[in-house]
C-alpha cells in the first residue's frame, strides 16, 4: 500500500548550476541526441523494409535501436528541456514514470545483448546449423523473455520506490530520476532495500557482464581453426562489440553494485549507458555492416523517387 507522501514533485540539479555550462551542455546532449535518433530510427526502418535483411541476426538489431531510442528519449529529452530551465522539477508520477522506462528498456538491453552474444557464437561455432538453431520461433521466445526480464526488473525497482514515504527534502544530485538518488530521500530505512536492489540490479549486471565477457572469449578461441579472412572479420566484429559491453556493464555496476550511497563521478558515469552507448550502438552494429550500408543506400534512393 502506497505510504502518506508529502513530496508531489522533486528537483533535479542536473550537471552545473553555470548558464554558460547549460548552454553548452544543451548543444551538445541536444547534437547526440539526434545523431542517436536518426541512426537507430534508420536502422529499424531499413530492417523492416529490407526483405533481404531478413535473419535473425538483423531481427535482434532492429530490436536493439528500437530499444535505444526509446531509452534514449526517456532520458535524454527531459535532460535536454531541463537544461534550457532555470529550475529543473519533475512530478512524483513523472518520475516514477521515468524510472518504470529506464529501468524496463535498460533490463530488456541487458538480456538482448545476451541474445545477440548467442546469436554471433551461434553464427561463428555453428555455422552450419546456425538456422536450425537460431529458427524465427527461437528468435521472437528469446526477444519475449529478454523484454520480461526487463519488465520484472523494472517492477522490482518501482514497487520498492513507491511504496516508500517521501517527506523532504525533494532534491535529486542528478540528471533523471534514479533509483539510488531515490532511496537517499526516503524517510525511513532504505538499509535492507538498498541491499535487494544491489542484487536485483549490481550483482545480476555483474554477473551477465562475467558471462558475455566468457562468450566473447569462447568465440575468440574458436576463431583459431578459422580461415585467415574469416579470422580478421570476426575478432575486428568481436572486438568491437566487446568494447560496447563494456561502455555499457561497466559503468552500471560501478553504480547499482554497492550499498545505497551516491557520488558526485555517478551523473558522469550514467552518461555512458544513457547517452553515449544508444548513440555508438548503432555503428558499432550495423553501419559497419556492408549489407546494413547497401540497404540503407537503396531505401534512401527509394525515399528520393
Amino acid at each position: 500500500m502506497r505510504q502518506k507522501n508529502d513530496i508531489t514533485e522533486f528537483v533535479l540539479l542536473g550537471f552545473s548550476q553555470n548558464p554558460r555550462v547549460q548552454k553548452a551542455l544543451f548543444v551538445m546532449f541536444l547534437l547526440t541526441y539526434i545523431v542517436t535518433m536518426v541512426e537507430n530510427l534508420l536502422t529499424v526502418l531499413t530492417i523492416i523494409a529490407s526483405p533481404s535483411l531478413g535473419s535473425p541476426m538483423y531481427l535482434f538489431l532492429a530490436c536493439l535501436s528500437f530499444i535505444d531510442a526509446v531509452y534514449s528519449t526517456t532520458i535524454s529529452s527531459i535532460l535536454i528541456i531541463d537544461l534550457l530551465c532555470d529550475k529543473k522539477t519533475i512530478s512524483f508520477p513523472a518520475c516514477m514514470g521515468q524510472l518504470f522506462i529506464d529501468h524496463l528498456y535498460g533490463g530488456a538491453e541487458v538480456f538482448l545483448l545476451v541474445v545477440m552474444a548467442y546469436d554471433f557464437y551461434v553464427a561463428i561455432c555453428k555455422p552450419l546449423h546456425y538456422l536450425t538453431i537460431m529458427k524465427r520461433q527461437v528468435c521472437i521466445l528469446l526477444l519475449v523473455v529478454a523484454m520480461a526480464g526487463g519488465f520484472l526488473h523494472s517492477t522490482f525497482q518501482i514497487v520498492v520506490v513507491y511504496s516508500l514515504p517521501f517527506c523532504g527534502p525533494n532534491v535529486i544530485d542528478h540528471f533523471y530520476c534514479d533509483i539510488y538518488p531515490l532511496l537517499e530521500l526516503a524517510c525511513s530505512d532504505t538499509y535492507f532495500i538498498g541491499l535487494t536492489v544491489v542484487f536485483n540490479g549490481g550483482a545480476m549486471g555483474m554477473v551477465i557482464f562475467t558471462l558475455l565477457i566468457i562468450s566473447y572469449g569462447v568465440i575468440l578461441n574458436s576463431l583459431k581453426t578459422c580461415s585467415q579472412e574469416r579470422r580478421s572479420k570476426s575478432l575486428s566484429t568481436c572486438g568491437f562489440h566487446v568494447t560496447m559491453v563494456v561502455l555499457f556493464f561497466v559503468p552500471r555496476v560501478f553504480i547499482y553494485v554497492r550499498p545505497v550511497s551516491t557520488f558526485p563521478t555517478d551523473k558522469f558515469m550514467t552518461v555512458f549507458y544513457t547517452v553515449i552507448t544508444p548513440m555508438l550502438n548503432p555503428f558499432i552494429y550495423t553501419l559497419r555492416n556492408s549489407e546494413m550500408r547497401n540497404a540503407i543506400e537503396k531505401l534512401l534512393c527509394k525515399s528520393e523517387l
